[in-house]
């Protein structure tokens, strides 16, 4: 685990560096807890990097939304995120997004967590590209985990040609169930226990006293 931040020099750099990988929207009690300074201290911070980011008329900005805070593309420059989403989704995908797109269109709704189990590879930049391109989206939060979940669009189908999911290829069988691979992830994480040596008896009964009432 990392070194706590501890001076007010780090402290905008810190809250910088936890939003920039958020994927939801974080309140200032969660962020005071991430860089190790207090709610106020984090609020002054956020409300300082916001009022920044506008004066310097930075591309995106830093939004304090539904109670969290979350880096936002500027108003204005829509139109060229736009262009650039639509663009790149005439590009091929990678066949770690191929494989990716899969694991959630036979596992949805399903966590990043989830999927990154199955793939066995962390599949957070993946995940980005694949919600940039409209082909996959949040589906809620997980009731015992309450990770976000996803599940793919309408536009994942229609860029495959197909009219639902029920249409997908039967490969599902080819994919681990997921109640087996947490068996087998609980199975893992548990340490083995060691061979079970025979042990020698303290003590031998001469031959007289065996038979012994």
């Amino acid at each position: 685990m990392s070194d706590e931040v501890s001076t007010p020099a780090e402290l905008r750099p810190a809250l910088e560096a936890v939003l920039m990988v958020a994927d939801q929207p974080l309140d200032a009690l969660t962020l005071a807890s991430a860089v190790g300074h207090s709610v106020d201290e984090v609020q002054a911070a956020l409300a300082a990097l916001a009022a920044e980011y506008a004066e310097q008329g930075r591309g995106f900005e830093l939004r304090n939304v539904a109670g969290g805070w979350r880096y936002y593309t500027r108003e204005e420059y829509a139109g060229v995120v736009e262009a650039f989403v639509l663009e790149g989704q005439q590009a091929r995908l990678t066949q770690a997004a191929l494989e990716t797109l899969a694991v959630v269109a036979y596992k949805q709704p399903v966590s990043r967590a989830r999927v990154s189990a199955i793939r066995g590879v962390n599949v957070d930049g993946v995940m980005r590209t694949l919600l940039a391109r409209g082909l996959v989206e949040e589906a809620g939060q997980d009731t015992e985990t309450g990770a976000n979940q996803y599940r793919t669009t309408s536009y994942f189908l229609e860029r495959i040609g197909v009219t639902s999911l029920e249409d997908l290829p039967e490969l599902a069988p080819y994919l681990p169930d997921m109640d087996d691979l947490e068996d087998e992830l609980t199975a893992m994480a548990q340490p083995s226990e060691p061979p079970v040596s025979p042990q020698t008896p303290t003590h031998t009964p001469a031959p007289d006293q065996e038979h012994q009432a």
